[in-house]
């Protein structure tokens, strides 16, 4: 009997339809077109205007795109995860219901928390449960609604992040196929340094906390952009020498999309050729636990079955890693 590996066999995206770009935020806050694209790679990013519509929104017009595209029943979904660190609300768990609105009635869900790195942490756990042989079918999905956690005049984060959602479908594979190995780190060092400081048990609301903002999201950008152009690039070195990989070995990154000078810090430090590296930070900015699944969407057609991929991402906390996948179908 061959191994079980788990494959993702489809993927889904959804990004809002409003867009915030470089020359809008200069009327907004002290910076520019240049200075921002210098610095970060991005010239616009998604916005979810509506304020009564959450993550929870765009998670399900991912899962739903998938759906249709690869023309699944939800109903023969087991699992539905959902990557976040924007839900709909505390407590009552996003991801139950993102699966009861798309018709993943048989399924379980949960929400994952991992700051930018909850999509990566997420392909981790779900194809742990593929391979256990316990589960068929898991919907993974990163959405984030950024724009509602970020202070609009606080130029050092309101210039980087963006709405969006993807979702991948992870299923057994006998080929030898997806998911190969994992590189899984975190380090609390970065508890300060990429937060939002009110909300939780350690300091709940107040109106002392909405009047001080406190419920926005605060970066030490120096601190994060130093923590992870090192650690993304040394997980990612370290993944292809522990599975004997050379540049020429490697068809795709797919790397965290936080800020082009830390992707192109990972790329050099694997050799990569710059055809290999994909970006789409230009269009969408930072959607922290979108971005995986959205490059996988965008460049899907570009992949061939047997393709050697690395994934690889930075995020809050703090919380980094890699993995090796090898894609599973042509489009």
């Amino acid at each position: 009997m061959n191994k079980i590996t788990a494959a993702i066999t489809a993927v889904g995206a959804y990004v809002p339809n409003d867009v915030l770009s470089n020359k809008e935020l200069e009327k907004m806050v002290d910076t520019n077109d240049e200075w921002i694209f210098s610095r970060t790679g991005i010239k616009e990013r998604r916005i979810l205007k509506d304020p009564t519509l959450g993550t929870s929104f765009m998670a399900i017009n991912a899962a739903q795109d998938l759906i249709d595209k690869a023309n699944i029943n939800p109903e023969e979904i087991d699992l539905v995860i959902l990557a976040t660190v924007s839900p709909d609300m505390p407590v009552a768990a996003t991801a139950v219901y993102v699966a009861t609105q798309i018709g993943a009635v048989n399924a379980f869900a949960y929400d994952l928390q991992a700051a930018c790195s909850g999509f990566l942490y997420g392909m981790s756990t779900a194809s742990a449960y593929i391979e256990s042989g316990r589960y068929k079918k898991i919907l993974l999905i990163g959405a984030d609604k950024m724009s509602s956690i970020i202070d609009y005049t606080d130029r050092t984060t309101c210039i980087i992040f963006g709405d969006g959602a993807g979702a991948v479908l992870f299923e057994p594979n006998t080929e030898g196929l997806g998911f190969q190995d994992e590189i899984l780190r975190s380090d609390g060092i970065g508890r300060h340094s990429l937060k939002i400081e009110a909300g939780g048990s350690l300091m709940p609301p107040s109106e002392e906390t909405v009047a001080s903002k406190r419920h926005f999201v605060q970066q030490d950008g120096k601190t994060v952009f130093k923590y992870a152009v090192s650690n993304m690039a040394d997980v990612s070195e370290q993944i292809m020498k522990k599975n004997n990989l050379t540049n020429d070995d490697v068809n795709w990154l797919i790397a965290h999309q936080a800020n082009k000078r830390i992707v192109g810090a990972t790329a050099s430090r694997m050799n990569l050729e710059e055809e290999k590296v994909l970006m789409n930070i230009e269009r969408y900015g930072n959607t922290t636990s979108a971005t995986l699944p959205l490059l996988l969407s965008d460049f899907e057609k570009q992949f061939k079955k047997g393709d050697n991929l690395i994934f690889a991402t930075f995020g809050g906390g703090f919380t980094w890693g890699s993995i090796y996948l090898k894609w599973a179908y042509n489009s």
